[in-house]
């Protein structure tokens, strides 16, 4: 068996995941006794398939603005490095199926837009790269496996 090592993804054996997937990564709890609940929401199958940039981080945007009127205790919303999917940072929220419907509202949210938000020079680091249909056609694809989520393995 391999070393532990401190990321837990990197002790997920990303060869016998079935995406697309929401699992629970871990709990931190913090010195006042805070939790902070960390997701991993995997969209695309990994080593097989991946996010295309533009569209992932058009998502990305979207995701970040509208889950928070969904659920008050969103800390973060990320994407992963390997495009396949984001890390979703709560506080003090242990509900996986809330977790669940306000991923589902955020991704109805996406299909619905009309623009990007913050998709400027002044608000987004690369505001050239955006595709708003790129996001709604990963968004449109998730959705189409909502009755998959809970299933990892």
């Amino acid at each position: 068996m391999a070393e532990k090592m401190n990321v837990e993804s990197f002790n997920l054996d990303h060869t016998k995941v079935k995406a697309p997937y929401v699992r629970l990564v871990g709990v931190t709890e913090g010195a006042n006794g805070d939790k902070v609940y960390k997701y991993d929401i995997r969209f695309k199958q990994p080593n097989k398939e991946h996010m295309e940039m533009a569209g992932l981080h058009s998502i990305e945007h979207l995701m970040a603005e509208n889950i928070r009127n969904h659920m008050d205790s969103v800390l973060d919303i990320g994407p992963m490095g390997c495009q396949t999917g984001f890390y979703l940072s709560v506080i003090n929220h242990d509900n996986y199926e809330e977790i669940l419907n306000t991923l589902e509202k955020t991704l109805h949210d996406v299909l619905e837009a009309n623009e990007v938000p913050a998709c400027n020079e002044v608000q987004c680091g690369w505001a050239a790269n955006h595709s708003l249909e790129g996001a709604k056609e990963i968004a449109k694809e998730m959705l189409a496996h909502r009755n998959e989520w809970q299933e990892v393995f």
